[in-house]
């Protein structure tokens, strides 16, 4: 059912008494001033007095009740207001004159007949017989004004004119609002509310209930106070003006809501999603804000098509994991299945390399050594497979032991170093002179550097160099790989770490297989540790891995272990290397 009609305030009239009090104090007060100046001054002449009366006009216009009441009678009235000052002011010689305070009572009047609209035009009517007034003065069409006491008891009188019929407005319209009852409305028409609406409240209220959301206005224990907007599916806005919000779901829920509804009111906002109690299949969710008055603002929704959009990608996020975690056994026991000839093969192959059973045709041994290569690559990537596999079905556990971070480091450098000759790379490592004692898995940090100096190689011209360097900072070891090789490309930095992922052309990633770096990173967060990539095209890339596996150093009374220097082939390479150990590896080639 649409609401009645309310006047806006363009349209809507003040208190017709007070409207009415007001005219006839003006018209009072100018008949008042009219007969003072004739006894008081009668030097003064005609015009003044005329110019009183024509300003009695309006004020006795504006007692019949429809020049108040109707809209063209308000115009007219105002338009009147303004003609008789700008005419009284011309009769009493223009703005300087006595009278021409009295130009300001079409604003006076306006803010009496109503606001909006009517104020504007009695504003603008105000300035128009200033305007008049002045103009009539500047071209001599004026009347003199009166001159010495004459003019000083009219404008006397004027002003004391104009302010008894401000008085007596007041006056009027507060005893008015005091004493009078109620208006009673035309029998055509439906009693007004108390307070008038503005045209802005009543724009407001229709936005409100043409929203798609339901907004709720919550008092205390989450009744309902007030409600706008469109309630969601099987949500009767009765029902909950009457219940409350603890009507909408079942009692098992309630304490969720009241917890919600809690966190509002102390924090300031508040969320909560539940099923209704007559249509579980339906969700609905509820925003709840607090309001200066310390009511709460909520505004209720339908949530199903979330919640099912949820539950579809939490289902099919558990058939990827499983997915996921069914390729890698797959992985795993194929690798394992490989792996058993594979072994057989390399060994027959080394067996035909060093000639056990005797000589080979040429052709023959070259044939046994491209075996065994191939097997080994082989064997190699069928390992990365595995591990991988292993670690992403969480089955790859740590062999954690206590050890120097030097001794994987160092054997994998002289693992590689044939590798870095047959490249023409040179490869130095940067080790620290003391022990470096950690709680790791051996095999693992072995494996990481061997797949960082790997990747190196592969991408760094001849006569580059990679650099390993060990150290401790900030409570954890730091392994850094560094080579002045090709560089990575931005935009593929962020794929690099996830298994089978390469970077740049396709001849580059002929060169492996993709499980390097994700291997390494596998790695290091097994460790609780990360892995960062730093390049620039054409200048080279680091590999940073940080593991926080430091243990407290172990004391040995000579500060190191004897047979470190031996063990690792120290030299020293100028001042800045005297506190490591440098291992060297210059191409042959």
């Amino acid at each position: 059912m649409d609401a009645a009609p309310h006047p806006s305030p363009e349209t809507a009239p003040a208190e017709p008494r007070a409207a009415a009090g007001w005219h006839g104090a003006c018209a009072a007060a100018a008949i008042l001033g009219a007969a003072v100046v004739a006894l008081a001054a009668p030097t003064a002449g005609w015009p003044p007095f005329v110019g009183l009366m024509v300003l009695a006009a309006p004020g006795l216009a504006g007692l019949v009740p429809a020049a108040r009441n109707e809209a063209r009678g308000r115009a007219a009235l105002l338009g009147l207001w303004a003609l008789a000052p700008a005419l009284a002011g011309i009769l009493t010689g223009g703005v300087s004159g006595p009278l021409a305070i009295w130009c300001l009572a079409p604003l006076a009047a306006a803010m009496m007949l109503g606001a909006g609209r009517q104020l504007a035009l009695g504003a603008a009517l105000a300035l128009g017989a200033l305007a008049a007034a002045a103009l009539a003065q500047a071209f001599g069409l004026a009347m003199e004004p009166p001159q010495d006491t004459a003019g000083f008891a009219i404008s006397l009188g004027s002003l004391t004119a104009f302010a008894a019929a401000a008085i007596a407005a007041q006056f009027i319209g507060g005893r008015a609002a005091r004493t009078a009852g109620p208006a009673t409305p035309p029998a055509s028409e439906p009693a007004p509310p108390a307070t008038w609406p503005s045209g802005l409240e009543v724009a407001l209220r229709e936005r409100l209930d043409q929203q798609p959301h339901l907004i709720l206005v919550l008092a205390e224990g989450g009744r309902v106070a007030e409600a706008f907007g469109s309630a969601p599916a099987y949500v009767s806005v009765e029902a909950l003006m009457g219940q409350g919000l603890l009507a909408l779901t079942e009692p098992a829920r309630w304490r969720d809501l009241t917890v919600a509804l809690n966190n509002a009111a102390h924090v300031g906002q508040g969320q909560i999603e539940f099923p209704l109690a007559d249509a579980p299949q339906i969700w609905v969710a509820l925003d709840l804000r607090a309001m200066a008055d310390g009511r709460l603002i909520g505004a209720l929704r339908d949530a199903t098509p979330d919640v099912r959009r949820a539950l579809a990608l939490d289902a099919a996020r558990a058939d990827a994991e499983a997915l996921n975690i069914g390729k890698s056994r797959f992985l795993a026991n194929m690798s394992h299945e490989l792996r058993t000839p594979l072994n057989a093969i390399m060994g027959f192959s080394d067996i035909m390399r060093e000639r056990m059973f005797g000589p080979l045709p040429g052709k023959y041994g070259e044939y046994a050594d491209l075996i065994h290569d191939a097997g080994a690559h082989l064997l190699d990537l069928i390992n990365d497979v595995l591990d991988m596999s292993k670690i992403e079905a969480a089955k790859y556990e740590l062999v954690r032991e206590e050890l120097d971070a030097r001794e994987p480091i160092s054997a994998a450098l002289r693992l590689m170093r044939l590798q870095a000759d047959d490249v023409r790379v040179q490869l130095r490592g940067v080790l620290p002179s003391q022990p470096l004692d950690v709680l790791a898995d051996r095999r693992a940090l072995k494996q990481i550097v061997l797949n960082l100096i790997s990747n190196a190689l592969k991408f760094t011209p001849a006569g580059g160099m990679v650099t390993v360097s060990l150290t401790a900072l900030a409570g954890a070891l730091e392994l850094t790989v560094a080579d002045t090789g090709l560089g990575i490309a931005e935009e593929d930095l962020a794929r690099l770490g996830r298994p089978f992922e390469q970077a740049g052309d396709a001849g580059q990633q002929a060169r492996g297989t993709g499980l390097g770096l994700s291997l390494v990173r596998a790695f290091a967060e097994l460790h609780g540790g990360e892995m960062a990539i730093e390049s620039r095209l054409g200048e080279g890339t680091a590999v940073t891995v940080r593991l926080p596996v430091l243990v407290a150093p172990r004391s040995n009374g000579g500060g190191g272990h004897p047979d470190h220097d031996e063990a690792y082939g120290v030299e020293t390479d100028g001042p800045s290397l005297r506190s490591a150990q440098v291992i060297a590896f210059n191409p042959q080639r």
